[in-house]
């Protein structure tokens, strides 16, 4: 039986969308990007992934922030 992680499927599909050229895209062809792409987000969030990330962009943006003063 053949499985597809959704989170995979999703990233092959924002990765083929954005290959094309910006020139060739409509304002809904953009918007839709968007909402897989803000999909994508949803679906890894929860994952050890999404919280490594979540954690490093946090520490990234604390580093910014102490970096500034």
């Amino acid at each position: 039986m053949l499985t597809i992680n959704v989170g995979v499927l999703l990233a092959v599909i924002v990765l083929l969308r954005l290959r094309r050229r910006t020139e060739a895209r409509s304002r809904n062809d953009e918007k839709l990007t968007v909402i897989i792409v803000l999909a994508l987000g949803v679906v890894i969030a929860p994952t050890p992934l999404g919280e490594g990330i979540g954690d490093f962009l946090g520490q990234l943006a604390s580093g910014i922030t102490d970096s500034s003063r």
